[in-house]
């Protein structure tokens, strides 16, 4: 589901419930929500006062999901501000499975600094590690935003043993660009997504926002795609949607057994990969 969202936090989170409850009656059985989706992306400025929309978790948001996931019999992926102590935050998401158990936490890893995504000045980064979550419906992983351009996060998640990954986003077109550059961002952000599918062999999830907020135009764009990166589903870029997407789990064997991408690594060989740049000398 992909909703555009207002100042006010209490409407925010009444329209996602009500989503919720539309998506459940569709016959939804994981419902993944976008990054922050309980305020107006506030990161596009460097603001002390946007510090009081964090919330612990466990806490408020996660018992009113806990409740609503037990009722609808529905997963609920829900990326929240969390504040971890004084003076300590981060950008995560809660995973709250469809008996309204909650199963825990991932802590977003990457975290950006650019014009308009001024999330360092906000979040501290990750130290969970990468998390899979084993719910009534599937093993999934979840990875948040920034951390969907970077493919050792989702070859690790997939590694663990995540049937399908989610991507809860926040991400948009300045006002003030071309609209070859547009699209050209929005090309990109897929087509990184689509090779996780594909080099992993999983269905991949990324939900993202619609709507304006201050400079920024949020793209929408969500999108489903399978383990071969064919899009089985995309949003709009400017309508709120609700939408059911049929996942077949089974396809996961089938394309890791035609293209044995796990099969060929030569994880002997990877060792370089943790240096930050592999200088000639």
């Amino acid at each position: 589901m992909q909703v555009a969202c207002t100042k006010n936090p209490e409407d925010n989170v009444a329209k996602t419930v009500s989503k919720i409850r539309e998506a459940a009656h569709k016959g939804a059985q994981i419902v993944c929500l976008q990054e922050l989706f309980s305020s107006l992306y506030f990161c596009d400025v460097e603001d002390y006062e946007n510090f009081k929309l964090a919330e612990a978790i466990p806490g408020p948001t996660t018992d009113l999901f806990q409740k609503l996931a037990a009722e609808l019999g529905v997963v609920i992926i829900a990326s929240l501000f969390e504040k971890r102590a004084e003076g300590l935050y981060h950008n995560t998401t809660a995973v709250i499975d469809a008996d309204g158990a909650y199963l825990g936490k991932y802590r977003k890893m990457h975290i950006p600094d650019d014009p308009g995504y001024y999330e360092k000045f906000y979040f501290t980064p990750g130290d969970l590690g990468y998390k899979v979550f084993q719910t009534k419906f599937a093993k999934i992983g979840v990875l948040i935003c920034w951390d969907q351009w970077y493919p050792e996060g989702a070859r690790i998640t997939s590694l663990m043993g995540a049937e399908i990954l989610f991507f809860p986003t926040a991400i948009g077109w300045s006002m003030h660009q071309d609209e070859e550059t547009n699209q050209d961002q929005y090309n990109a952000w897929q087509t990184i997504q689509r090779s996780h599918a594909v080099a992993n062999g999983v269905h991949v999830v990324s939900v993202n926002r619609v709507g304006h907020e201050v400079d920024m135009k949020f793209w929408g764009g969500s999108f489903v795609a399978n383990p071969f990166g064919k899009i089985l589903f995309k949003g709009s870029h400017e309508a709120e949607e609700v939408t059911v997407t049929n996942i077949d789990l089974k396809k996961s064997d089938y394309y890791r057994t035609h293209w044995p991408f796990l099969r060929d690594r030569r994880i002997d060989s990877y060792a370089p990969i943790t240096k930050r740049y592999i200088d000639e000398g």
